[in-house]
């Protein structure tokens, strides 16, 4: 079928397999897969709070997910910069689900489609490139939330050194496939302010203009964000965020009907530790609370932590603990989950060697509210009395899965 996405598709294979030098050629990507079921005996299906940004993924993910990246070298100049194209095709399939990618049963998209010329001598070692890009992307693992993220459709300058300091702009018309009208965004980002010995500060801000519709309102954003690394064989993340109107999406377009008066505060922390080559693991926090002049305030706390002890070169205990909490107009939602995975990974001990193989059992326990506000937001799904425990608040699954990512 002739879609604009076959046909871009298409042009990118053709970029990146055109007869270039092979040593230039990058492949990467990452693939996680398994089968589980409901302990009940039904199909599994993973625990999330009506009102959270995320959920805890370990032995809590309902979907084949694959995602395959090919990057290539086209050009070295005499100045020592380089032309470099970039494409990436992802797969995403639910659980249980025939291997069709349609409707909801899963899709196939090209999140990635990108040129970059990088390393030029004008720029002090910046770049500037154009396309669809993950860009300054910041995530915490064990949640999968990607708390500031700024990937776009569009272009920028990178990374030009000034001072000591590095600078980027990046103008954009969407942030990801599924945002479905485009917004003018604007996003500022400087790194590189040494606080401490192995600390370092970022901040950045983003501007969203007003679309042309009546209903719609510009907004912005500002994040400030320190990374302490070599600490206990780790790092340390803490970041502010604050947001008004539509940058109360925090990195992401937010909803462009919210005017100033609509505010997000965020607070994130997490700690990676490696403090032993057979102990490591990630401990997370987050604090959100946003302000509508409706009244439909809200507030989440998250916090969780996921400790593996490798009691062999290539076998590990893990465990997962996470709580999520939100108060909101109609009461205080609670889920408590966790879960116990022995895991192979023939790579080594560390926490984040790939691949791992996981035998997984994740225990999920919710309240009345929690339930309340499933029935009325998401029917179906796991703490909803329609979905796979009905009227009982609380649930079981098991299952295998393997997760790998290689570059």
């Amino acid at each position: 079928m002739n879609t604009p996405l076959n046909r871009c598709v298409l042009t990118a294979s053709l970029c990146l397999l055109a007869p270039l030098p092979a040593q230039a050629l990058e492949f990467s990507g990452y693939v996680r897969s398994g089968v589980g079921n409901s302990l009940n005996g039904g199909k599994q299906s993973c625990f999330k709070l009506p009102g959270a940004e995320t959920k805890y993924r370990l032995g809590n993910e309902c979907e084949q997910y694959a995602e395959l990246e090919l990057r290539q070298d086209i050009l070295t100049l005499d100045d020592g910069s380089v032309l470099s194209v970039d494409g990436m095709a992802s797969f995403y399939n639910q659980y249980n689900h025939q291997l069709t990618f349609q409707g909801e049963n899963g899709s196939v998209r090209m999140p990635q489609l990108y040129a970059q010329w990088s390393n030029l001598p004008r720029l002090n070692g910046g770049s500037l490139w154009a396309g669809r890009r993950y860009y300054k992307r910041n995530d915490i693992h064990i949640s999968d939330f990607y708390y500031w993220n700024q990937s776009a459709t569009g272009g920028g300058i990178e990374d030009v050194l000034i001072g000591g300091l590095k600078y980027s702009y990046a103008f954009s018309r969407k942030d990801s496939l599924y945002q479905e009208q485009a917004v003018t965004r604007h996003d500022v980002n400087v790194a590189g302010f040494k606080t401490n010995p192995g600390g370092e500060l970022e901040f950045g801000v983003s501007y969203l203009e007003k679309p042309r519709r009546t209903d719609a309102h510009s907004g912005w954003a500002i994040t400030a964000q320190h990374v302490q690394n070599a600490f206990l064989g780790g790092r340390n993340t803490v970041a502010l965020q604050y947001g008004e109107g539509s940058g109360t999406g925090l990195g992401y377009t937010g909803n462009t009907r919210l005017d100033n008066s609509s505010k997000r505060y965020r607070l994130v922390e997490f700690f990676d530790w490696q403090v032993t080559p057979r102990f490591g693991g990630q401990v997370e926090a987050v604090y959100q609370k946003d302000v509508r002049p409706q009244g439909d305030n809200q507030e989440w706390l998250s916090l969780g932590v996921r400790p593996a002890y490798a009691i062999s070169q290539q076998f590990k205990l893990v465990t997962e603990l996470g709580h999520d909490q939100v108060k909101a107009a109609d009461g205080t939602r609670t889920l408590s989950k966790f879960t116990f995975a022995p895991t192979w990974s023939p790579k080594g001990p560390g926490f984040w060697e790939r691949p791992e193989i996981r035998l997984y059992y994740t225990y999920a326990r919710w309240n009345k509210a929690a339930q309340l506000a499933a029935n009325r937001l998401d029917a179906g799904s796991a703490l909803s009395d329609s979905g796979a425990f009905g009227r009982a608040r609380h649930g079981s699954n098991m299952g295998l899965q393997v997760e790998y990512w290689w570059k």
